[in-house]
This record gives structure tokens, C-alpha cells and sequence, in this order.
């Protein structure tokens, strides 16, 4: 596969995960700086990773959202939580047991953070309902 066909690919996974709404702001805010490394999260991120055959999506939603919280990254975990809900399939139940989770492997601290972060957005998708 040439770098064309992983963009072309990883743009496809990227709109899926993510929504094209949420992708659509990000290209529009592109700009000589940061125009180059948006190509490679989509060839790399989503057009190489996202797309490997051995997990599927769900998986990969549950270890990037977990991973998130390891970090303390809490933009992107806000990112893939409002993505996965419900549009990725998952409900609030999966949020929390991925926290809980989380809770033994990165700590107290860093899951009370996630369940604060992770219940605004469920309390904003409760609002446009």
C-alpha cells in the first residue's frame, strides 16, 4: 500500500471512530504547522494501526480509552468516550467497568478523574437527548 492508499484508509477509520463531524473540524483547522502531522496521524494512527486485522474496533476503543486514563490525557479521553457513545456501540456500563478497571492498574486518583470526566459527557449526551 502506498502513502495515498493509507491516508485514503486511515481517513475512512479515522471518520468511523471518531465521526465525521469531529473529523471535519480538525481538517478545517489545519494550517502550515500542524497540516504534516495531522497526515501522519492519519497514515500511521488510523491508516496503519486502526486498521490491523488482529483487533477489532472495540477492542481498540477499550485500550486507547484505558490508555487515556493511564496517561492522564484527558482531552483524547474525552474524545474517544464521547466517540464511543453510542455511536461506537458502547454504553455508560462499558465506560465505567473500563474505569474500574483502571482504577487498580493507574490508580484512585487518575480513575475519580475519569468518572469526572466521563459523567460530564454523559450528562451533556443526557441534555440534547
Amino acid at each position: 500500500m502506498d502513502e495515498k492508499e493509507r491516508h485514503e484508509k486511515g481517513m475512512g477509520r479515522r471518520r468511523k471512530v471518531l465521526g465525521a463531524a469531529w473529523v471535519d473540524r480538525a481538517n478545517a483547522r489545519k494550517n502550515s504547522f500542524n497540516e504534516e502531522f495531522q497526515d501522519l496521524i492519519t497514515r500511521y494512527a488510523w491508516g496503519e494501526v486502526w486498521t490491523r486485522p488482529h483487533f477489532d474496533e472495540r477492542t481498540r476503543r477499550v485500550l486507547v480509552i484505558g490508555t487515556m486514563v493511564a496517561l492522564g490525557r484527558w482531552d483524547e479521553f474525552r474524545l474517544h468516550v464521547r466517540a464511543a457513545l453510542p455511536e461506537g456501540g458502547f454504553s455508560e456500563a462499558d465506560i465505567k467497568e473500563i474505569i474500574m478497571q483502571q482504577a487498580i492498574y493507574c490508580g484512585v486518583p487518575a480513575a475519580n478523574h475519569a468518572f469526572k470526566e466521563a459523567g460530564e459527557i454523559i450528562a451533556e449526551r443526557a441534555k440534547t437527548k
